[in-house]
C-alpha cells in the first residue's frame, strides 16, 4: 500500500491569510501547509480518499490524481469535508456514484448540509452513495478498522488500512488517548498522527500526546500531521526520532 499526504495543515493552513507564518520558515516549501486529507493506495491501485478538505482542487491537481474508489470522512468539520463539491470532477465518466463512508453521526450531519452531494438536484447526478461504515469490513482488497476518537466534545473516526501485511493508521483530530485507540493501531506499520503544536489544546493532541501514542501502540514509522504554524519544519524534524516524520503536502510512502 501507498501513502499519499495531500494535506498537512491546521483548519486554517500555512501561512494563514494574511501571509502568517507565525513560526514556520517561509522559504522551507515543506511549512506550506493545505488542510488535512490522504489517499490511501492499494497494492492494485485503487484509490481511497480520506477527508474532502476544502483544498481538494488544489490537492488533487498537484498530485496527479483524476481518480479516486471510494471516500471516507473522519468527521463533518469544516476543514475536512468542505472541499466536498470536488468530487463532482470525479464523478464524470463513472457508470454510478462514488462510494463514500462515515461514522453514522457524520453520515447524518453530511446529509443535512450537502443533500445534493447524495441525492442529486435539478437534473444533476448523485456525486456519492453515503453509507455507514458499520457496515463495512472490506474495500478493494483493503481490510478497514475504525474506532471513535474524542475531538474536545466532538468525535472523530480513527481509520486502520491492511493489506498483505502492510497497514496504514490514520488518527486526526483527537484529544485524548482511549484502550480503543491503542488496540486499533497496534503495531501499526505507518500512523499518521494528529500533532497541532507542542502545547496542550482542548481538541488537538500536542507533541507529547502524539509521540506517547505512537509509542503505546508500538508504529513502526509515525508521520505527524494537522500541524499549526508554530511547528516549523525543519525545527521540528530536528526534535523528534528517527522513527518520526515530519509530514508535508505531497509526501508518500510505501507502508
Amino acid at each position: 500500500m501507498k501513502l499519499i499526504m495531500l494535506g498537512s495543515g491546521t483548519s486554517t493552513g500555512v501561512p494563514r491569510v494574511g501571509n502568517d507564518w507565525g513560526a514556520c520558515d517561509p522559504s522551507e516549501p515543506r511549512n506550506r501547509r493545505t488542510r488535512v486529507s490522504i489517499v490511501v493506495e492499494s497494492d492494485e491501485g485503487s484509490r481511497l480518499l480520506v477527508d474532502t478538505s476544502p483544498d481538494l482542487r488544489s490537492q488533487l491537481l498537484d498530485n496527479e490524481i483524476d481518480r479516486l474508489d471510494a471516500v471516507f470522512w473522519t468527521h463533518d468539520h469544516a476543514d475536512h469535508c468542505h472541499g466536498i463539491d470536488d468530487l463532482r470532477a470525479l464523478r464524470y465518466g463513472r457508470s454510478g456514484p462514488l462510494p463514500g463512508f462515515a461514522a453514522e453521526e457524520t453520515v447524518r450531519r453530511l446529509r443535512q448540509r450537502f443533500g445534493y452531494v447524495f441525492a442529486g438536484q435539478f437534473g444533476y447526478p448523485t456525486i456519492v452513495n453515503l453509507d455507514s461504515l458499520d457496515r463495512l469490513r472490506m474495500f478493494a482488497g483493503i481490510r478497514i478498522d475504525t474506532c471513535q476518537m474524542a475531538h474536545g466534545p466532538a468525535q472523530s473516526t480513527g481509520f486502520r488500512f491492511d493489506q498483505n501485511g502492510k497497514s496504514i493508521g490514520y488518527a486526526t483530530d483527537f484529544s485524548e488517548i482511549s484502550d480503543s485507540m491503542i488496540g486499533l493501531f497496534r503495531d501499526i506499520g505507518i500512523l499518521v498522527v494528529d500533532c497541532l503544536r507542542r502545547e496542550p489544546h482542548p481538541t488537538h493532541a500536542h507533541l507529547a500526546m502524539a509521540l506517547e501514542l505512537a509509542n503505546l501502540c508500538g508504529a513502526r514509522q509515525t508521520v505527524l500531521t494537522h500541524l499549526d504554524k508554530s511547528m516549523d519544519y525543519g525545527a521540528l524534524s530536528a526534535e523528534v526520532p528517527a522513527n518520526v516524520l515530519v509530514g508535508y503536502d505531497g509526501l508518500r510512502l510505501l507502508a
